[in-house]
């Protein structure tokens, strides 16, 4: 019996349509990366808030201590399996008087104008 060389590309044809059908089919139905960007939540006198770095594809997790004007950022090192401090920032300087944007214009006294 011998393949006439329609049907054999017809075969090859269909073989390569089911294989990309499969393809197609397990690439839609991975699960979808899961993210809590935003999520925010308030304990006493504590703030949490979840974040992401997108560039290095790690979340971070911002605690604010209200009373002590004080954010501290922390990540989870997968490779260690450690919580780490990524940051703390002092939030009391942040609280100052918004008319004032230069530092060292509020201690110098204001020159008189010339005539």
């Amino acid at each position: 019996m011998r393949i006439h060389s329609t049907n054999f590309a017809i075969g090859v044809l269909s073989t390569t349509a089911v294989i990309l059908l499969v393809g197609l089919i397990l690439v839609q139905t991975r699960p979808q990366v899961l993210r809590a960007d935003g999520m925010t939540t308030y304990a006493g006198e504590y703030v949490l808030t979840v974040g992401s770095l997108s560039n290095v594809d790690e979340e971070l997790v911002y605690v604010i201590n209200v009373p002590e004007e004080k954010l501290v950022t922390y990540r989870f090192d997968s490779h260690r399996r450690q919580i780490e401090v990524v940051q703390g920032i002092d939030l009391a300087p942040l609280r100052r008087d918004p008319a004032v944007t230069d530092p060292a214009a509020k201690s110098k006294p204001a020159r008189p104008r010339q005539p």
